[in-house]
């Protein structure tokens, strides 16, 4: 006999009503459901255009936070939790950043990952906790929840704030109010899912997009790109090694041959090759260059041609 659960939270949120669009999708063709849900997939970028200036907002908080020795945490439970997770792994091969920059805090630990772990999304205590411990001053915290009230999330954010860490939050619920402590409140409007509640749609890929578009403007603005080259990446793999031959000779005009002695002069430090070849100085003054620049490419190619 089944029983009623102790709790029971009713979510006043648009993701959670019935879409009157997709009402008789179950008795469509195959090609019919799919040509639905990508109607409805067109609306999230639109949603998330409206919100742009305030992502700018976090965005000018995490370069702040990690030019100053800080890091960015992003904070979520289920879907949430698991794109926070995933955006924070990508950055490291991509951008080649320190492993410790970003840090996600995902409610139920690894194993929620993989598999629902019960009631630990509710567990407010269990946010501020795991904040509490990683957490200090200066810091930049990011909170994601397609609810808006997720109290992990918002257990976290407070914690966070209490610490003096900035704060964020990235709410699929045009209807949940900011909560305190927050500083900048992210409130992305996707309407109701085609399937009702089922956040892991428009909801899930707002926030895809955000974390995405959040990151790597993040990354821009610290130098780790030169125009839209990816020059930090990490070569860790075949493909990844002629990607970075391809980058140096597009950024330089230098054939396969030239990139690859570059690379080799400047230990396979693909900034410190592209400052050698464009400067016409040799790697070890290139790196000067750059560490005196804060890594940036085009700060120490302005250095270079003014001295």
């Amino acid at each position: 006999m089944m029983t009623v659960p102790s709790q029971v939270v009713h979510v006043d949120s648009p993701t959670e009503q019935r879409n009157p669009r997709t009402t008789e999708i179950d008795r469509m063709s195959t090609l019919g459901i799919l040509t639905m849900i990508n109607d409805e997939d067109r609306r999230v970028p639109d949603a998330v255009a409206k919100v742009l200036p305030e992502l700018a907002d976090a965005v000018d908080h995490a370069v702040e936070a990690l030019r100053t020795g800080h890091r960015v945490h992003y904070v979520g439970a289920g879907t949430s939790g698991r794109l926070a997770t995933l955006d924070a792994a990508e950055l490291v091969p991509t951008f080649n950043v320190p492993a410790d920059w970003f840090v996600a805090h995902h409610a139920g630990g690894d194993r929620a990952l993989r598999e629902a772990v019960e009631n630990a999304e509710d567990d407010a205590a269990a946010g501020a906790a795991e904040i509490s411990a990683s957490v200090r001053a200066g810091d930049f915290v990011l909170g994601l929840t397609a609810s808006g009230r997720t109290p992990f999330v918002i257990g976290a954010l407070q914690a966070a704030a209490r610490l003096g860490a900035t704060t964020g939050l990235v709410s699929g619920n045009a209807r949940a109010a900011r909560p305190s402590g927050v500083d900048v409140f992210i409130s992305v409007d996707t309407g109701p899912e085609v399937i009702a509640g089922s956040t892991r749609m428009k909801a899930g890929s707002a926030q895809k997009i955000l974390l995405t578009a959040f990151s790597t403007a993040t990354m821009i603005k610290l130098g780790r790109t030169y125009s839209n080259l990816m020059v930090s990446l990490r070569a860790t793999n075949a493909k990844l090694r002629g990607r970075t031959l391809r980058i140096l000779s597009e950024a330089t005009g230098a054939d396969e041959r030239e990139a690859a002695e570059a690379l080799a002069e400047a230990n396979g430090d693909l900034k410190v090759a592209l400052v050698h070849l464009l400067c016409g100085v040799d790697a070890a003054t290139a790196a000067d260059m750059l560490a005196a620049n804060g890594g940036h490419v085009r700060e120490a190619l302005l250095a270079c041609a003014t001295t």
